[in-house]
């Protein structure tokens, strides 16, 4: 994706698709996919590039060891 609103657009459309097929585990999935991304936009509203999934988990739990940063 270019843009996590590309990203937000995709995975709302994706939902609609896998409700209609009765694929109820694509929809939790993308549901919470959905959830991270949208709050991710909320916490950085400058910020307009799709974040990885990293940056999605950073951003619900900084305090994680994977997402300190520490200054040498």
């Amino acid at each position: 994706m270019k843009s996590i609103d590309e990203h937000i657009q995709k995975d709302q459309s994706e939902i609609q698709s896998a409700k209609a097929h009765g694929d109820n585990a694509k929809v939790r999935h993308l549901t919470e996919e959905l959830t991270s991304l949208q709050e991710y936009k909320d916490h950085h509203p400058g910020d307009k590039h799709d974040p990885n999934a990293l940056e999605l988990f950073c951003d619900a739990n900084p305090d994680e060891p994977e997402c300190l940063v520490y200054d040498d």
